[in-house]
Formats: structure tokens, sequence, C-alpha cells
């Protein structure tokens, strides 16, 4: 069966003089990417997110100036906004291609990091940025679940605005994972800059620790890959607990606004939460990537 192309895809198509008939999805998820004819991709994110989808072009064109291989923006004015959802247009990066490797995101965060500040305006980073949102769509949660994880969002705010010092602020990718980063026939490209601000570089750097020691999905060789290639190891960091705590409760939420709308995912959601909830024995706990 041939899939609908959203209305706001056809408007925003039409707004950017860009064709859309034969559109095909490459990921429903949080946001939506689709597949344009013309080797071009389509972003649509959520409503209200326009300052984070303007400076996801802005990121991207900077970050090609100063040779961060990453996917390129249409040269347009954009985001386009449909029906309250900003909308941007990407190069299509022609296949076939895999996520990177550890070490591959560990260079390219070496090099992000070490990058000067943008003179554009960068939001500062937020990590518990849409967490809430996401626990009031969790309806398949427990209430007693949905109110603990609330109080561990208040919590984990409040250790945040008083957190031991780390490495003087850099930009960072936001979504460090390597998923973002993918190895093309001709490289390694960076996607995804949709959270990319000012920070501590140890954020982005907790992502992969966390898939080591708390998911399992980064192995301990290549976590020793990931922390040689970079130079430094963020779980000997003062800060680690509380960038783990927070990056924890965001796997969390995520799974959990996935499973209100697909019963799918309503076990994994679960899983995670009495994982925090020390249901589920000691880290690493065994978590389903949610698609």
């Amino acid at each position: 069966m041939t899939p609908t192309v959203p209305d706001v895809l056809v408007a925003a198509s039409r707004v950017a003089g860009l064709p859309w008939e034969g559109a095909r999805p490459v990921r429903i998820a949080e946001n939506q990417t689709w597949r344009l004819p013309g080797a071009v991709v389509a972003r649509i994110n959520q409503p209200g997110q326009n300052q984070a989808a303007t400076g996801e072009v802005e990121a991207a064109r900077w970050l090609a100036e100063h040779q961060v291989p990453v996917v390129r923006p249409l040269d347009i004015d954009q985001p386009v906004i449909a029906d309250g959802h900003p909308v941007t247009f990407w190069e299509h990066i022609p296949g076939p291609h895999t996520p990177g490797s550890p070490r591959d995101l560990a260079l390219t965060l070496r090099h992000l990091h070490r990058l000067p500040r943008p003179p554009f305006p960068v939001r500062p980073l937020d990590p518990f940025i849409r967490v809430r949102e996401r626990l009031d769509t969790a309806t398949t949660l427990p209430a007693p679940d949905r109110a603990w994880l609330t109080g561990l969002l208040d919590d984990l705010r409040a250790q945040w605005a008083d957190r031991p010092p780390g490495g003087p602020e850099t930009t960072v990718h936001g979504d460090a994972w390597p998923g973002n980063i993918i190895r093309t026939p001709t490289g390694v490209r960076v996607i995804d800059l949709e959270r990319f601000s000012l920070g501590p570089p140890e954020w982005d750097l907790a992502s992969t620790a966390v898939r080591t020691f708390t998911t399992g999905a980064t192995s301990r060789a290549e976590y020793a890959e990931f922390t040689t290639a970079y130079g430094f190891d963020v779980t000997e960091s003062d800060g680690y607990p509380l960038l783990a705590a927070a990056r924890e409760l965001r796997m969390v939420t995520y799974a959990a606004q996935h499973a209100s709308a697909d019963p799918r995912w309503r076990d994994q959601a679960q899983h995670r939460v009495d994982c925090l909830r020390g249901r589920r024995g000691p880290r690493p706990w065994t978590w389903r990537g949610i698609l």
C-alpha cells in the first residue's frame, strides 16, 4: 500500500517549490522524515519547535563551513511553517549507509567540541527539554509510576542547577549517539542537529557511556575505543551520575511517549521504568531500541 503523504508535507513542499508526489517515509518517530523525489529529504518537526528547526539549519550550514561532515540543508528559505509544524528540507545522502561506530562518534565530537562559538544565537543546553511533555502523554504507565518519574524530573532539574563543574562550555550536538552519525561510501555524516546547543561537552560524551553501562547497547571494548579516540572518559568526572540519570530519564520518557501511540512499545516502556525504580536488578539492563 502506498503511504499517504501528510497534508503538512504537501503544504510545505508547495511553499518551497518542491515536488511531493510519491514521497516515502524514512522514519516516523517524534519527528517525521520523508524522502521526496529529486534526492531531497524533508523533516517534519513538532508544533512549537520553530526555534529548534531554525537552529538546526543554521548549525548545519555553520558546521559545514568548519569542515564538520554534516548533512546539508537545501539552499532555500527555511524552515517552512505548515499548520504549525516547522518543516526543513535536506540533501539526500546516497546509500548504502549504516550507523557510525563509537569511534566515528568520538572523533566527530572531538572536532565539534573544539570549534569557536558560532556567530549566531545558540540556545543553552536543556537536558530536560520535552521530558515533561512526554510524561503528560505517557498514558500507558500506571499513575504511581508517572508520579515517581515527575518527582525524579523535578529532583534532577534542581541538581542540574547546582551541578559539579565540568569542561568549558562548547557547541554540543545534544543527541550524540551512533545513530546520528551515519557511515556512507564517501565517509561519515552528522545528522539530526535539532538539539544543537551550548553546554558542557560531557553531555555529548555521557550518551555513549550510558549505552555501555546502563543499557548494554555498546560493548566495553567499543567504549574503550570511544574514550581513546576522544581522549577523555566522562565516567571519571564528578558530574557523570547526574548526566547519566538525566540521559536515562530521557530514554524512559521517549519510550513511554511512543507506547501511548503504539502498543508494540508498552512492554519496553514499562520495563525501562521498572529498571529505574529498582525492580530489574542492577545495571546494565537490556533495553530495546524504539523505532
